[in-house]
């Protein structure tokens, strides 16, 4: 039975479809609302702002290395005491907000800290950036 289970288990690995492509990702936008954002990847907040929980907006687009669109990709951002999850729409964007509970945070003595992106979709090898979106206090 044992050997019968191996066999399937190598048989159903052999079958799944191996990464064979590379993504580009782009950090289009990134602000405090939709309605805030500003082109690159970093947020500047004021020092009352950085205070207490804040929610992020952040805009990726996702593309292979032929420009076309990653749709239905998986992307994840995290740090800072926060976390961001969505899937690329037909065009490869996807919108990442930092929902209640979840928002992002400066200590006190805190001037700036980052967060990372994760991106997983199938036919493509996983995408890890550190560091992909800063956020700025300012005094």
């Amino acid at each position: 039975m044992l050997v019968v289970g191996m066999v399937a288990l190598a048989t159903l690995i052999s079958i799944m479809p191996t990464p064979t492509k590379d993504m580009s990702v782009f950090v289009e936008s990134a602000g405090l609302s939709a309605s805030t954002l500003e082109n690159g990847n970093s947020i500047i907040v004021d020092a009352s702002t950085a205070e207490n929980p804040f929610t992020i907006t952040v805009v990726v687009k996702t593309t292979d290395s032929d420009g076309n669109p990653v749709r239905n990709a998986n992307v994840i951002l995290r740090g800072l005491g926060g976390a961001a999850s969505n899937t690329t729409d037909a065009n490869g964007f996807t919108y990442l907000t930092t929902p209640q509970g979840a928002e992002v945070r400066l200590d006190p003595n805190q001037n700036e800290g980052t967060m990372d992106l994760n991106i997983v979709a199938d036919g493509f090898y996983d995408y890890e950036k550190k560091d992909a979106v800063m956020i700025i206090k300012t005094r």
